[in-house]
C-alpha cells in the first residue's frame, strides 16, 4: 500500500502546488485566525484539491487538516477527521498543511511549501514537501531514506557550531513569550556563524535534511508543520528532540532538530 500513498501523495503535493503557484502574485484575500496568523483563499483551495485526490483513491483514510471549512461554494465540509464512528482514531491518517507559510505567501515572499504526511497505527510511514516555485519535491518513506527530486539526501557533516548555519521560526503567540524567545535566541546566535528565519518550518526541516541548515528550532508548532519534516530529517540521518532533550511527538511544545554532531551543543544553548 506505501506505493500507492507515495503515488497519490505525490499527486496531491504537486497539484496543491501548482496552485500556489499560479496564485502566488495574484491578489489574494486574506482573512485572520488570530492576531498574526492568516488565512488566505489558495490555502483553502489547496487543501480541497489534495482532500478530493487522496480521497478518491482512500475514502475511508482520516485526516488532520490545518485548515477548517472552506468559505468557498465547492467546499469539501470534512476535514480534521481524525476520529471515526465510535471515538476510535483511524489506524490510517493523513497530516496535511496545504500552504506552509502563508504570511510569506500573503506578502508575496518565496517561500512557502505544501507538507503531507501519512501515518499508519500512529508511526509516520510517509512524507513529501513541495517548494512549487523552484520545483523541489523532497520524499521520505519509512525505513528507504529521504530524497529531493529523486536523489537521495542526508544531513550535513558539520561538526562545530561556530561554523553551522541555523535557521527558527516564531511562534504566532510571539508576543506573549517575547522575553524567553528573544533570550534564546541570542544564545544561539551569539554561537553559531549565521541564523536565519525564513518563514516555513517544513522547508527548514528539510534544508537541515538536506545539509543547507544544519540545525532549526522552534515553539508552539502543530502536528501538520512538522509531521512530513520529521520523518524526513529521521530519514536524512538527523536528530530531533525537544528543547529539555527528551523524545520529540508531534504533541511537543518545541522542537529542536540537527545533524545530530551538534545537537547537544544546541541543546545546551537552548536550555541556557
Amino acid at each position: 500500500m506505501l506505493k500507492k500513498v507515495a503515488r497519490l501523495g505525490r499527486q496531491a503535493a504537486l497539484a496543491a502546488g501548482a496552485v500556489l503557484r499560479r496564485n502566488y502574485l495574484k491578489p489574494h484575500r486574506v482573512t485572520l485566525k488570530g492576531v498574526i496568523d492568516p488565512v488566505t483563499e489558495t490555502d483553502y483551495q489547496a487543501q480541497e484539491i489534495i482532500l478530493a485526490i487522496i480521497r478518491q483513491a482512500f475514502p475511508d483514510h482520516g485526516f488532520l487538516a490545518e485548515e477548517g471549512p472552506s468559505p468557498l461554494p465547492q467546499s469539501l465540509q470534512e476535514v480534521n477527521e481524525v476520529e471515526q464512528a465510535g471515538g476510535k482514531s483511524p489506524p490510517y491518517c493523513w497530516i496535511i498543511d496545504p500552504l506552509d507559510g502563508t504570511v510569506n505567501f500573503a506578502h508575496g515572499f518565496p517561500m512557502f511549501c505544501v507538507s503531507i504526511a501519512f501515518e499508519a497505527e500512529g508511526r509516520l510511514a510517509y512524507g513529501v514537501i513541495y517548494d512549487p516555485l523552484r520545483d523541489e519535491l523532497f520524499e521520505a518513506r519509512q525505513g528507504e531514506g529521504a530524497r529531493l527530486n529523486g536523489q537521495p539526501i542526508r544531513v550535513s557533516k558539520t561538526e562545530r557550531l561556530d561554523a553551522a548555519l541555523v535557521a527558527t521560526g516564531f511562534p504566532y503567540d510571539i508576543r506573549e513569550r517575547l522575553p524567553e524567545t528573544l533570550a534564546r535566541l541570542a544564545r544561539v546566535l551569539g554561537a553559531v556563524q549565521g541564523l536565519r528565519r525564513a518563514g516555513s518550518a517544513a522547508l527548514d526541516m528539510c534544508y537541515v535534511a538536506c545539509g543547507r541548515f544544519d540545525g532549526f528550532f522552534e515553539e508552539n508548532l502543530k502536528p501538520w508543520d512538522t509531521a512530513a519534516g520529521l520523518l524526513m530529517i529521521e530519514e536524512a540521518g538527523g536528530r530531533i528532540t525537544t528543547f529539555a532533550g527528551g523524545a520529540y511527538d508531534l504533541d511537543s511544545p518545541n522542537i529542536l532538530a540537527s545533524n545530530g554532531t551538534l545537537h547537544e551543543e544546541l541543546l545546551g544553548r537552548l536550555k541556557g
